[in-house]
């Protein structure tokens, strides 16, 4: 039971990690926020850092260092030799530790050359969780078939529940869906117990929206074969909704969560807060907020991250620098944090903070990710500092690695139209259009909050056809869900003084509901009416 539930930790984290994001948090560390506000390209720079990030973490003399720190092509034994050689023994949990902590930085191969080291040299006794291990880096590295000869090469008694669920796993992960299912049915007929986390990730291998509505069948599936739902599983489903920017949707699997008698944790509440956050409905938030802060364990400290973006969207000064404090009490701050901090303290208007921030991270870290100089750009063009943001650009140009993206662009538009240069924030958005951006990026919270500002300055201006264009992107992500954002729109009818009928219809089929600012706004757009 010890070593499912191990497997079970490691594979949430997998399987979070992976769905439908609207967050910028680390992925590896914070289930819950591999989407809900932040996403990022991938890129060389964003790699540095996670590989930063995870020598932070490791402690001076490890096993697992070793193993990390071998040049290429050096064997796996030699580390182990430095180690035994010092008088340590090769203990189980040195190799689990080394394990994760290479499935954290991607290192399969490494990976498989371990466990085919313990298999072989047996500093213990091996048993299910080793196999465990080898059967799911072999099958990321080498493929399923590999993986099968594998699994039927493993000793019959450790052919077992554990093998079978990591194994359906492993192919749910290479997208082999129906060999999948005939190993599930396999399972069934051996009367092995199907483990939840194969139905996590059959939800999010299903949530795509041509797929979505064959997600009722799975939960359907996942009681007719008597596997309790996990919280892991409702906050997946959850993060569906979320990132549909769906808050009634969200709030329905919220209550078939706890109509299951299934306690909601601090994931849970993390993925409620942050898309409340989001709709603005802050309220809300505040009570998600205070949910989360009763519910954090401390052992997941991704969730100080969240803490910190959701108290800069309440505008709580006081609690974001508690919760900055606390950060700056552990071993090492990592980057991810100093770029949620930044952009919090932007956020409420403590811009001093924020450039303080910037400097003390300068000083602390190297700049080795465009998100690190978009963090304090983004800043400077939300108040309309454009020489602020012109230096740091530079400075992006100037640095090694780091090269503006679609979204530094984006912030610059945006910080040229607060300072009132529209034709330079016209050719800034431009040039930005003509950069490779992932659908990721144009979901992610910071491309659409961005995005909206961009709607509100234009609507300000009474610029119709620029705000309908930038209003056509929102339309795409599903944004326009938000009541606030059609209202953005309609405002940039009222400035220009034109009147579109279609306007209250075009919001109601978008998802929206209208409200009192609604209604007035159209009243106001109705005098400009030629009938």
């Amino acid at each position: 039971m010890r070593a499912l539930a191990l497997l079970g930790q490691r594979m949430f984290f997998q399987v979070i990690a992976q769905t439908t994001c609207i967050i910028r948090l680390p992925l590896c560390s914070a289930p819950y926020c591999s989407g809900l506000f932040y996403a990022k390209a991938t890129d060389v720079s964003s790699a540095k850092v996670l590989e930063a990030e995870a020598q932070e973490e490791q402690p001076p003399n490890s096993l697992s260092l070793r193993i990390e720190k071998l040049p290429r092509g050096v064997p796996v034994g030699s580390a182990f030799q430095s180690w035994m050689g010092e008088g340590f023994p090769v203990h189980r949990g040195d190799i689990f530790h080394a394990m994760n902590r290479l499935r954290k930085c991607n290192m399969n191969k490494r990976a498989v050359e371990v466990m085919e080291w313990v298999i072989r040299e047996r500093p213990y006794r091996p048993k299910e969780l080793d196999y465990s291990y080898l059967l799911e880096f072999t099958c990321k590295l080498h493929g399923v078939p590999h993986a099968e000869n594998l699994f039927s090469r493993v000793p019959p008694e450790f052919q077992n529940e554990l093998l079978y669920n990591n194994l359906v796993i492993s192919c749910l992960d290479k997208g082999v869906l129906r060999l999948s299912l005939d190993y599930m049915k396999k399972m069934r007929e051996l009367g092995h117990q199907i483990s939840y986390l194969v139905f996590n990730r059959l939800i999010i291998l299903h949530s795509s929206p041509g797929r979505r509505k064959l997600l009722p069948k799975l939960m359907s599936q996942m009681r007719a074969d008597k596997v309790a739902p996990h919280a892991s599983t409702y906050n997946i489903l959850m993060k569906i909704q979320a990132s549909e920017h769906n808050i009634e949707g969200l709030l329905k699997v919220f209550a078939d969560m706890k109509r299951s008698q299934v306690e909601p944790n601090e994931i849970s509440f993390c993925i409620l807060a942050t898309a409340h956050a989001t709709a603005r409905l802050y309220t809300a938030a505040e009570e998600y907020v205070e949910a989360v802060e009763k519910s954090h364990t401390g052992k997941n400290l991704s969730t100080l991250d969240v803490l910190i973006m959701l108290y800069g969207y309440l505008g709580k000064e006081k609690d974001l620098e508690r919760i900055w404090g606390i950060k700056q009490n552990l071993p090492r701050a990592r980057p991810k944090s100093y770029v949620l901090a930044i952009e919090a303290f932007g956020r409420i208007g403590s811009i001093g903070r924020a450039e303080g921030l910037w400097l003390e991270m300068k000083s602390r870290q190297d700049l080795s990710s465009t998100e690190q100089f978009n963090s304090i750009l983004s800043v400077y063009c939300r108040h309309g500092h454009v020489k602020r943001a012109t230096a740091i650009f530079r400075e992006m140009e100037a640095s090694d690695g780091c090269k503006p993206n679609a979204i530094t662009f984006r912030h610059l538009g945006l910080g040229c139209l607060k300072a009132g240069l529209v034709e330079e924030a016209l050719k800034t958005l431009e040039m930005g259009s003509k950069m490779r951006a992932t659908s990721g990026v144009r979901n992610s919270t910071p491309w659409l909050e961005t995005t909206l500002a961009l709607v509100e300055a234009f609507a300000e201006k009474g610029d119709v056809v620029n705000a309908e264009k930038l209003f056509g992107e929102l339309g795409k992500a599903k944004y326009i869900r938000y009541t606030f954002v059609y209202n953005t729109l309609i405002k940039a009818y009222v400035k220009a003084r034109m009147y579109d009928p279609n306007l209250l219809r075009r919001m109601i089929l978008g998802g929206a509901r209208p409200d009192a600012e609604t209604y007035s706004l159209l009243k106001l757009a109705e005098q400009f009416s030629s009938g």
